[in-house]
């Protein structure tokens, strides 16, 4: 279980600069830049939340600089393999129980967290492809998954 959530956070961090130096060449289309501000804001919400920390006060979607996005790229990532390191194979099975944003209280196991924090990424990387044809770029970064491992 670690092994492969190692995986999918390493691709994480390779999907988001190869999507990151698209939005740069393509002259920082608006929208790109959001989605991409949002997606690296909701990580650290998620980790703060598996740590049982507070994300009070937290904007999940910043008016963020693409000069900051990669630092925050490696940032998020080094954080997510260090907690994911420290984990145990129990541990992916502990119910974490945190807020939204809103106040609203859940709880859901640890291993689905990790799994929607890989699967939100893909999703806004998605988003801002799209924003990313409509602005004229013909040719987007290869992102699967599968051409990261090969």
């Amino acid at each position: 279980m670690k092994t492969y959530f190692l995986k999918l956070f390493n691709y994480d961090q390779f999907a988001n600069k190869a999507i990151l130096k698209a939005i740069v060449d393509a002259g920082e289309p608006e929208q790109a830049v959001k989605v991409m501000a949002h997606l690296l804001a909701a990580q650290q919400v998620w980790i703060n939340r598996c740590k049982g920390l507070p994300t009070t006060g937290t904007v999940l979607w910043p008016d963020w600089k693409t000069d900051t996005f990669e630092k925050m790229i490696d940032d998020n990532h080094a954080v997510w393999i260090d907690f994911i390191h420290g984990l145990n194979l129990e541990d992916f099975d502990k119910i974490i129980a945190y807020k939204t944003l809103k106040g609203d209280s859940y709880e859901n196991q640890l291993e689905d967290i990790l799994a929607h924090v890989i699967n939100h990424g893909t999703h806004h990387r998605a988003q801002a492809g799209q924003q990313l044809k409509f602005a004229g770029v013909e040719n987007l970064p290869l992102t699967d998954y599968i051409f990261y491992i090969r």
